[in-house]
């Protein structure tokens, strides 16, 4: 999700990319969600951060604690930022209906979109 909203709320402005700790395949309620708030990311992939250590990048924004243990590792010398968010799929795990799990992913994808969208 924060991929999306990075490529949609900073066109222009920044190249995004996205990595995790451990990909997998991009959560089709995460898609469901964003398509809700008109951001397409079906055609996005999980990747990992391997694939990009030998990048330079300006700035690493790590969206999860995880993350944030692993990243010095990659990234060498960009400036770091870091701001956890909780993970749907978690919070979802519980839910007695799809309504209500989607009522996680919905919250986090508008905290995600506020803080992407102060960014810069």
């Amino acid at each position: 999700m924060a991929e999306g909203w990075g490529k949609k709320l900073l066109a222009g402005k920044a190249e995004v990319f996205s990595a995790g700790t451990n990909p997998g395949l991009v959560d089709p309620r995460a898609i469901k969600v964003m398509a809700e708030a008109g951001v397409d990311i079906s055609g996005h992939r999980s990747k990992s951060a391997a694939e990009f250590k030998d990048a330079a990048f300006d700035l690493v924004v790590t969206v999860c604690d995880k993350a944030r243990e692993s990243c010095p590792v990659w990234f060498g010398k960009a400036e770091k930022l870091h701001k956890s968010f909780e993970d749907p799929p978690f919070l979802a795990k519980d839910a007695k209906t799809e309504e209500e799990a989607l009522a996680h992913y919905r919250r986090v994808r508008d905290e995600i979109k506020t803080f992407v969208g102060g960014l810069l």
